[in-house]
């Protein structure tokens, strides 16, 4: 808030500065200085797109814990395609010499590392939530500190320290930090969260791998490099 508008304020409100103060966040911003301003703006755009983030990951979450729910239970979601697809290319490539304990660990790798790029894509929004939820409340502080320096401004120009002259620096600076936190505790909160979500569908994706796996060691029509059917432990 500029020195011009603390003298309006001052003027319009009196010695009673506060009764005519509204601490509504859109009079806030409004009565707020260019850097005030500016810092309330990157806070609201950083809280708006933290809840984007937010929805995009529990809408992934739960769309991950469907598939593979479906996948353990016999059909074949589009969304786990690349991991079966992953599975069934390795199963059918041979190694001389390989056991069927080494096939399977084989398969089991190729479609963990599937699985491991799928939730890597999935989790693309979390580092950035991250970032909001640390950054943040900085920002917002440094908004506070500007207004208190506003505050501090006003004092000196106008020597005098009664409410009318620092009240809207104060609540300026305070505003500030309101939006700041506004933005980091949802960020916060849905970080943990939607991480906590992910290592619980990265868990049952790993069973799926292992039952996947089995799956396809057990297909019927597998003949060894010599044209013998192949039996359980025997070397390929």
């Amino acid at each position: 808030m500029t020195l011009d508008k603390v003298r309006k304020h001052r003027r319009s409100t009196g010695a009673d500065g506060m009764q005519g103060l509204n601490l509504s966040p859109i009079p806030l911003f409004l009565a707020a200085g260019p850097v005030g301003k500016a810092v309330m703006a990157i806070l609201l755009a950083a809280s708006l797109w933290c809840w984007v983030l937010i929805i995009e990951g529990a809408v992934s979450v739960a769309r991950l814990r469907r598939a593979v729910r479906e996948a353990r239970d016999g059909a074949s979601p589009k969304a786990l395609a690349g991991i079966a697809q992953a599975g069934d290319d390795e199963s059918r490539r041979r190694i001389p010499g390989e056991t069927a304990g080494e096939v399977r660990l084989r398969v089991s790798d190729a479609m963990a590392r599937a699985a491991r790029e799928l939730l890597t894509r999935s989790e693309g929004g979390l580092p950035n939530l991250a970032i909001v939820s640390s950054v943040a409340p900085f920002v917002g502080l440094f908004g506070t500190v500007w207004g208190i320096m506003t505050s501090f401004a006003a004092i000196a120009e106008l020597q005098d320290t009664s409410l009318a002259t620092v009240a809207p620096g104060i609540a300026e600076s305070l505003a500030a930090t309101a939006y700041g936190l506004a933005a980091a505790i949802p960020a916060s909160i849905g970080y943990n969260r939607i991480g906590a979500a992910y290592a619980r569908v990265g868990q049952e994706m790993a069973s799926y791998v292992e039952e996947r796996a089995i799956v396809l060691l057990s297909r019927p029509g597998e003949v060894a490099l010599d044209g013998a059917p192949r039996r359980r432990g025997e070397a390929i």
